[in-house]
């Protein structure tokens, strides 16, 4: 697997990333495995050349890190884990309840994460979305500070607006954006995330590279999701969305063969090809999968490829919004 820095900040990864999520949070219990399987999914993983593992407080909550901390315990030199805080949860339930970046909350959330994953230092730090309560000079200002303290190497923002960037970086360099970067959501190419990115040194990790399944093609309008699993209340996972949008898979259909290569491969090797700062975490339950996925690297996409798929997309019009207007909301502030 070879590697990428993350911008000017030092932090080198493997190429494509482990996204640990969908093992056991969001995409619902029919999709998701049991510890001990997700446990060796992610060891198969750095054993395959990944050195790049994403995590959050909020999977599970809590147990997403929990099972990333001691899958990776034996490699933990070796590689760089993620996680990310920002959600304030009731203290009965564990249910998310709301956003909360003050200071009190990035440093509960910060000794927690270090316990679940069982590190001593964070490698990189996000703040998951943006608090409009908190201003983000405060925010970069506590993970400043937690950086001083040895608790926390690099600070990184996810779905944030590109003022918020640079307001961020003044006070504590960012090294990593994590925003949803595919075919078919290409908001950061025009949303000046991208632009922000280029200017200060930030690297740029693409969750959902893979259009949350869709873009592998395994998925269609036939396609039936389970009330657990949060694509349901997603506008792009409606049946009649689903068919619309099929003319991206069948573009990166038609380059596939070309490349000798698969649908999933295609998408992730055309964000290989955006910025050598690029970054994506694609994630699965599934180590055919995952060997899939990690092939991506190997694809060669030349300029002419690039363009082909370019000029067909062009003409291709997405069906539905990413998110439901309140999940929406949170992003780009």
């Amino acid at each position: 697997m070879t590697k990428r820095k993350l911008g000017r900040s030092g932090l080198e990864v493997s190429a494509i990333g482990f996204g640990c999520m969908g093992l056991n949070f969001g995409y619902g219990r029919e999709n998701s495995v049991d510890r001990e399987t997700g446990i060796k999914l992610i060891r198969a993983a750095f054993e395959r050349g990944v050195t790049f593992f994403d995590t959050a407080e909020v999977y599970g909550p809590y147990t997403n890190e929990d099972m990333v901390g001691e899958a990776l315990a034996p490699f933990r030199d070796e590689v760089v884990i993620a996680t990310k805080f920002g959600f304030r949860f009731d203290p009965q339930t564990n249910k998310q309840i709301g956003i909360d970046s003050s200071p009190a909350r990035i440093r509960a959330a910060v000794e927690g994460s270090l316990r679940r994953l069982k590190v001593e230092t964070i490698d990189l730090l996000y703040q998951h979305r943006v608090d409009p309560e908190t201003p983000i000079e405060e925010v970069a200002g506590t993970v400043k500070a937690l950086i001083a303290e040895g608790k926390v190497k690099h600070f990184g923002l996810s779905e944030p607006g590109a003022n918020t960037v640079r307001k961020a970086h003044a006070v504590q360099p960012v090294a990593a954006l994590q925003n949803e970067y595919s075919l078919w959501t290409r908001g950061p190419e025009t949303n000046g995330i991208l632009v922000a990115c280029e200017e200060l040194g930030i690297g740029f990790v693409c969750y959902s590279p893979l259009g949350k399944g869709f873009l592998t093609g395994a998925m269609g309008k036939g396609t039936t999701l389970a009330a657990d699993d949060f694509r349901a209340i997603l506008p792009r996972f409606t049946p009649e969305a689903m068919a619309a949008n099929q003319a991206l898979v069948d573009l990166l259909k038609r380059i596939a063969e070309r490349k000798a290569a698969t649908t999933a491969q295609v998408a992730l090797a055309w964000l290989l090809a955006q910025k050598p700062w690029i970054v994506p975490i694609p994630g699965t339950t599934k180590l055919a999968r995952l060997e899939e996925s990690l092939g991506a690297a190997a694809v060669d996409l030349t300029a002419e490829d690039l363009a082909d798929i370019e000029r067909a997309a062009s003409a291709i019009s997405v069906e539905g919004e990413r998110y439901p207007p309140a999940l929406l909301a949170t992003t780009g502030r």
